[in-house]
């Protein structure tokens, strides 16, 4: 359905300008190639006008989906996020393969990824120690000094005049090089025996061990491969569990998994690690000059001569025009050519990338007057009272600068709300009452922020309510912008939608058999979609779709009040009691009362269950991560932590009555509080525990991470907000820098 098209990018086939692709809002894409350039421009304006997609500050055109990726640089807004620090290193090379023509629908044109750790072989791992990073301002064949002789000397003696000079008679990315990767897991290991007359490669060449792969790119003179992005989000790339035959070395060792280094005990420790390498400090003050060899001004020219650089010209765009060539013998010839050369991205810059803003610049948490001395005073940064006594159920931080209203929405158990606006230099600032005391520098409690609480203008829902359900975090949900809530348990079996302005209801939304009983919410990055799920008692979720433009749930405004969901997901036998919605993966993860936890796809396709360990049967509490780390708390103390391809990955079991979990964007961090009034935060990967809060005075029942994941908002059963500061990266460096 075209209003299912989220973006559309022009892509090049063998280095032509004559492809497209398209991203749909199920989290799939696909790519045509056409005959020629005038074709693209007319299927462009046959399809919707949506341009590249939202998320990367640019103008939903369908000029911007013909522009070209010099162009599509240029015009984003995505270098200053990412000097910025609000977008990774790995968000950030996603983008530039992106716009580059890198995708994953065509192996010739894999998004490329450097490697940035040179060190396979110690037992110990040392992320503090520059020997262990690999120099990003040189190709892979220059880091060599005596293989970069070689290549130089070959550039410098050239005597072909049938074709320009080069260092590198291979590439850093072809398909050969992406199916050697990815030979242990499907589609790819179909792809890699359809191109190899249906034999895997001889045992000695098959990617078989980590360390060797990075040896051979330093020694061997045919090999100058780069990385793709799998090495930093996929470890089931490195376990041959189809139990293919590979073969035997040479050295009589059978080809299986793939070796890992000593410091990495498990695939999962190994992708892990290798992300937190990229994410180092000493690759984001290094990368920008890895991008001017791959993306930049280093890619072509004299500086590529320079930087011993040169690829065979039939990498470069621009180097044939296949329409020229009539002869149908010479043009399959030329094109074998390109696909077995591999292709160089489109240049996108001319001069040098601007480096990422130093971490300690960015990084400094803005106490303002709250200089505290003793640690109670160091964490928490002010401390919220309202009148009504009421349990805070249910916080949303949504704080993005750019909102109509940043703010932290509570509602109580009483159904009360108040939005609390938010100021990045401080934190909470209320409307009538913000105050410090600042003769001694402490926060002191402070007046409600509902504005006229009272008369039509009380924020409170009085709507009936199941008697029946409790009144928790999972009854609410706070669209991304504040502008309304989400609210469930009615009696009608309905849920229902109000103003945060007006405190009105504005829509009543059914379609369940029963009570529901519990939302969640997730945003898409690419296309800007915005899911709601809904849980009940029947045992069945249902998935709609909420329209920022019409501010209803469903996609046709004329038929608000009767919504279609897009999905129906089946499979529990009992009451849901718990659902987290990952736009990005198009996933949902959902708890019932008993039993295993599901996941299904966004279009209703139950995909596997969750099976805990022995006495985890219970679910209560899910937090998934955007790039599919999923953490369970199940009853009596319980939690686990899955792979979003249902591994079990740690378990662990604390004495605490859990109510609230929440990870860090990253899921690297995990932040539990419970009804002993305890903050305390844990490595997700191993439940490794980083930090404890001073207690508080009263049971914690739900937090939020602002925006800038630098302060944690709870709500407490006393009816309290309490914030706290909150520094991962801190953490990061006193706990994660050996393995």
């Amino acid at each position: 359905m075209f209003s299912e098209i989220r973006a559309v990018f022009s892509r090049r086939y063998l280095l032509q300008n004559t492809a497209l692709e398209v991203f749909m809002a199920n989290r799939t894409s696909v790519m045509f190639n056409f005959p020629d350039q005038a074709t693209v421009k007319k299927v462009v304006y046959s399809l919707p006008r949506v341009g590249v997609g939202t998320s990367y500050g640019l103008p939903q055109a369908r000029r911007i989906s013909l522009a070209t990726p010099r162009q599509l640089y240029k015009s984003s807004n995505m270098t200053q996020r990412w000097q910025r620090r609000e977008i990774s290193n790995f968000e950030y090379l996603m983008f530039l393969n992106t716009i580059a023509g890198r995708t994953y629908n065509d192996l010739n044109q894999y998004p490329v990824f450097p490697w940035v750790l040179t060190n396979y072989e110690s037992e110990e791992l040392d992320l503090t120690l520059p020997g262990n990073f690999r120099d990003l301002s040189k190709p892979i064949g220059a880091l060599n000094p005596k293989r970069a002789v070689f290549y130089a000397e070959r550039y410098e003696t050239w005597e072909d005049d049938q074709s320009p000079p080069y260092h590198y008679n291979t590439h850093y990315s072809t398909s050969t090089c992406t199916l050697s990767w990815l030979v242990r897991i499907e589609p790819f290991t179909t792809f890699f025996l359809n191109a190899n007359d249906g034999k895997f490669d001889h045992p000695d060449r098959t990617f078989s061990s980590v360390a060797r792969s990075w040896r051979t790119s330093q020694r061997d003179t045919s090999d100058v491969k780069e990385l793709i992005p799998e090495f930093y989000y996929l470890p089931e790339m490195f376990v041959n569990s189809n139990g293919y035959n590979l073969g035997v070395r040479e050295d009589e060792v059978v080809v299986n998994d793939v070796e890992l280094p000593p410091w990495a005990k498990k695939p999962e420790d190994f992708v892990r690690i290798n992300r937190m390498a990229l994410e180092s400090e000493f690759v984001s003050c290094q990368l920008h000059q890895w991008i001017d060899l791959i993306f930049g001004y280093k890619q072509r020219g004299p500086e590529a001569v320079r930087a011993l650089n040169v690829f065979h010209y039939l990498t470069y765009e621009g180097s044939v025009n296949l329409d020229s060539i009539t002869d149908p013998v010479l043009r399959e010839a030329m094109e074998a050519q390109i696909q077995n050369f591999g292709q160089t991205p489109s240049q996108l810059l001319i001069e040098p990338h601007p480096p990422r803003s130093s971490a300690m610049h960015l990084c400094f948490l803005p106490q303002s007057p709250l200089m505290f001395k003793d640690q109670m005073q160091q964490d928490v940064i002010m401390v919220l009272k309202f009148p009504s006594n009421s349990p805070v159920t249910h916080v949303a931080a949504n704080t993005l600068p750019h909102l109509t209203i940043p703010a932290v929405v509570t509602v109580t158990c009483s159904r009360l709300f108040a939005v609390n606006r938010w100021h990045n230099t401080v934190g909470l600032r209320g409307a009538p009452g913000y105050s410090l005391d600042q003769a001694h520098h402490l926060p002191i409690e402070m007046d409600p922020l509902i504005a006229n609480n009272s008369g039509v203008n009380k924020r409170q829902i009085t709507d009936l309510v199941d008697q029946s359900i409790q009144i928790n975090a999972h009854c609410f949900v706070v669209t991304a912008d504040n502008r309304y809530i989400l609210i469930c348990g009615f009696w009608d079996k309905s849920f229902r939608v109000y103003s945060t302005e007006t405190g009105k209801l504005t829509q009543i939304v059914f379609g369940h058999w029963d009570v529901v009983t519990c939302l969640a919410r997730s945003e898409s990055y690419i296309g800007g979609d915005c899911y709601i799920v809904s849980g009940s008692r029947d045992a069945t979720l249902l998935l709609w779709y909420w329209s920022g433009r019409h501010h209803i749930i469903g996609d046709n405004p004329n038929s608000s009040d009767y919504p279609a969901p897009r999905a129906v997901l089946t499979g529990h036998d009992h009451e849901v009691v718990c659902v987290s919605v990952c736009a990005e993966l198009g996933l949902v993860i959902s708890g019932a009362k008993e039993g295993p936890c599901l996941v299904h796809t966004i279009t209703g396709d139950l995909l596997r269950a969750l099976e805990g360990p022995e006495n985890c049967s219970f679910p209560r509490l899910i937090s998934v991560s955007s790039e599919g780390h999923c953490i369970i708390y199940y009853e009596r103390g319980r939690f686990s932590n899955f792979s979003i391809n249902g591994k079990l990955l740690a378990q662990m079991e604390i004495n605490d009555s859990t109510r609230a979990i929440l990870l860090s964007s990253d899921g690297q961090n995990l932040v539990t509080g419970g009804d002993n009034g305890v903050v305390e935060v844990w490595q997700a990967c191993d439940f490794k525990q980083l930090y404890i809060y001073p207690g508080c005075d009263a049971g914690i029942r739900a937090m939020d991470l602002s925006h800038d994941q630098r302060t944690l908002i709870t709500g407490m059963a006393s009816g309290s907000i309490v914030a706290f500061n909150i520094d991962f990266n801190r953490w990061h460096y006193e706990h994660q820098n050996r393995y």
